[in-house]
C-alpha cells in the first residue's frame, strides 16, 4: 500500500491554505492545494471574521485535495486544522454559530485589563497561568464580551480551529496548545482554572473538554464527507495553535532557540516544564503549551506586520514597495539612521503605520527616514536588535545557554533580516523550513496515525528532507555601534513591559 497523505489546513489572520502532505524517509510532500482570503470586516459594531466563508473555503480545499490524492492513487489518512490564537466563536445547543467571531484587532478590549485587575491581580493571574499579558488574549476578549452581553443562546466557546473541527465532525473540544494561549488554563494542571474563572465572573459552562494535540476527533460528518468526496476520513487535532505546529515542525538542534517569523515574531526556546516567577512575569515571557509534553517559553515581538503595513501605504501613495527594489537598495546603506522599539503598542493596529513610526521616532529624539528603503532598514535592523535583546534575557531566566537560532516561517525567506539577526545576536542562524506550521500540523497527524513513534523521530525525518540555510554572524564596528545605540532606545521603553502594554492599550 502506498504511503498515506494528510491534509493540513493552516488558517492565518486573514488568509488560509489547504495543503496535501506526505512524510517518509525519502519524501516531504507539501503541496498547496487551495489558498483563500477572508479579511475581517465591520459588522454589528465590531471587526469580525466570516466563519461561514472560512468553512466553505476549507471544504473547497478538501475537495481539491481529494481529487489530487485520487490522481496520485494514495489514500488520505486524516485532516487537521491550525490557526492563530485567542479568537473564538460561540455556538448554540443545535451547533449553530451565534454570531461571527470578533477579530483580536477589534477595539473592544481597550481598558479591559484594568477592569480585570480590579477583580484579580496581574500577579495572581500570571502565577496561575504563566501566560504573557497581551490585550487581545481570550481572557480579556471574553471579559469584554460578558460586559457587552453574550448571546443568550450561546452554549459553547470554541477557538477558531476547534470551531472548524466541530463543523467538520460535530465534536466540540478545545485543543491544549491553543487553550493555553487564552490565559484561562492553569499551567500546572493543564485544565481550565476554575478559581480564576469564578473570580472574574466568566461563564465556565461555555468552556468544554481540553484535549491534547494528536487526539482523534472522529470521522467527517457524512454530509461533509460526501460533499468533499472524503467519506470516512478521520479528523485529527494537530497542535492547533499555528506557532505550536511551527515549532513541532522545526528540526531544532540542542541548545538552539527559535523564531517563528511572520506577521508576529515568536522568540523563545522549547522546554518540558513552565517557568513562573516574578522576574519571568516582569519581563512578560509566556509558557504556552506545545505538542507532546513540551512548553513554548517565548515572547511575542511585533514582527513583519510593521513592514507589511508600511508597504501597503507606500503602494497606496504610488511608491515602489516591491521587495526586490527595497532590498537591493537597503544593502547599500551602511548603517541605520535611527532605531525603533518594535513592541511599542502603538504599532499594534494604527490607522497609519507610517504616522505611528514618525511619532515614535520623533518622541525619542530621532530623525524620521524619508525614503522607503531607509525606513525598511530601520524596521528590519530594529527587529533583529529586539530579537537579540529577548534572547539575551533567556539564559538568566531559564539557566539554559543558547548556542544558535533557528528561524522558521515566511520570514525565514528574508535573507537581510536573517543575516541581521545573526549579526545582532552573535549566533549562527539556521533558516527554514518556510512551511514549518504546515509541516508540524502534518507531523502530529502522522504520529497520531501511527506513522511515527515520537516527535523526535518525526522531526528527524523532516531534517533529512528540508533545506535549511545557514547565516554566520558578522560583527562589524557598525553593528557594535548599532547595539549600543539601540540599547539606549529600548531602555526608554522597557521597564515592566506588561505595565507598559497596559498603559498604552488602555488609553
Amino acid at each position: 500500500m502506498k504511503d498515506p497523505l494528510y491534509v493540513a489546513v493552516d488558517l492565518g489572520a486573514g488568509s488560509g491554505r489547504v495543503f496535501l502532505t506526505g512524510i517518509s524517509q525519502t519524501e516531504l510532500l507539501l503541496e498547496e492545494i487551495h489558498r483563500f482570503q477572508y479579511a475581517p470586516v465591520n459588522g454589528n459594531g465590531h471587526l469580525r471574521w466570516n466563519a461561514a466563508r472560512m468553512f466553505t473555503e476549507i471544504k473547497t480545499g478538501l475537495r481539491e485535495a481529494s481529487e489530487c490524492a485520487r490522481q496520485l492513487e494514495r489514500p488520505i489518512s486524516s485532516i487537521g486544522v491550525d490557526s492563530w490564537g485567542t479568537d473564538y466563536g460561540l455556538i448554540d445547543i443545535d451547533g449553530n454559530l451565534c454570531e461571527n467571531p470578533i477579530c483580536y484587532r477589534d477595539k473592544r478590549t481597550q481598558g479591559i485589563m484594568e477592569k480585570v485587575f480590579e477583580q484579580m491581580s496581574r500577579e495572581e493571574i500570571y502565577a496561575r497561568t504563566g501566560i504573557q499579558f497581551l490585550v487581545f488574549n481570550t481572557l480579556f476578549q471574553l471579559h469584554a464580551h460578558v460586559q457587552s452581553g453574550l448571546p443568550g443562546d450561546a452554549t459553547r466557546l470554541l477557538l477558531i480551529p476547534d470551531l472548524m473541527h466541530f463543523l467538520l465532525t460535530g465534536r466540540a473540544a478545545t485543543e491544549y496548545t491553543n487553550a493555553t494561549t487564552t490565559q484561562m488554563v492553569n499551567a500546572r494542571t493543564g485544565e481550565w482554572d476554575q478559581e480564576l474563572l469564578t473570580s472574574l465572573n466568566l461563564p465556565q459552562p461555555l468552556l468544554g473538554e481540553i484535549i491534547p494535540a494528536g487526539t482523534d476527533l472522529g470521522i467527517l460528518k457524512p454530509s461533509v464527507g460526501q460533499e468533499v468526496h472524503l467519506n470516512g476520513v478521520r479528523v485529527v487535532a494537530p497542535a492547533t495553535h499555528d506557532t505550536a505546529s511551527a515549532i513541532a515542525g522545526t528540526p531544532l538542534e540542542n541548545g538552539f532557540a527559535y523564531i517563528s517569523s511572520g506577521t508576529w515574531s515568536l522568540v523563545g526556546i522549547e522546554r518540558t516544564r513552565p517557568i513562573i516567577d516574578n522576574e519571568v512575569s516582569r519581563r512578560n515571557f509566556t509558557n504556552e503549551g506545545g505538542a507532546f509534553g513540551t512548553i513554548r517559553f517565548l515572547k511575542n515581538v511585533m514582527g513583519l506586520w510593521i513592514l507589511e503595513s508600511c508597504r501597503s501605504e507606500w503602494k497606496e501613495n504610488g511608491l515602489d514597495a516591491g521587495y526586490g527594489s527595497l532590498f537591493s537598495q537597503i544593502s547599500a546603506l551602511e548603517c541605520s539612521p535611527c532605531f525603533i522599539f518594535a513592541d511599542d503598542p502603538r504599532f499594534f493596529s494604527p490607522l497609519s503605520m507610517l504616522e505611528a513610526l514618525s511619532q515614535h521616532l520623533t518622541e525619542s529624539g530621532q530623525c524620521v527616514p524619508t525614503t522607503p528603503p531607509a525606513l525598511t532598514k530601520v524596521i528590519l535592523d530594529s527587529l533583529a536588535l529586539r530579537y537579540a535583546s529577548v534572547l539575551n534575557s533567556i539564559p538568566a531566566l531559564t539557566g539554559q545557554t543558547i548556542h544558535g537560532l533557528h528561524i522558521v516561517g515566511g520570514g525565514s525567506r528574508n535573507d537581510y533580516l536573517n543575516q541581521a539577526a545573526a549579526n545582532a545576536t552573535g549566533l549562527p542562524v539556521l533558516a527554514g523550513p518556510v512551511e514549518a506550521t504546515v509541516t508540524g500540523n502534518a507531523l502530529v497527524q502522522a504520529i497520531a496515525c501511527g506513522h511515527f513513534s515520537s516527535l523526535a523521530e518525526a522531526r528527524a525525518q523532516v531534517s533529512r528532507n528540508v533545506f535549511v540555510k545557514k547565516y554566520m554572524p558578522r560583527r562589524t564596528s557598525a553593528w557594535e555601534e548599532a547595539l549600543r545605540r539601540y540599547a539606549a532606545i529600548e531602555a526608554r521603553w522597557v521597564e515592566d513591559e506588561a505595565s507598559l502594554l497596559l498603559h498604552h492599550l488602555s488609553h
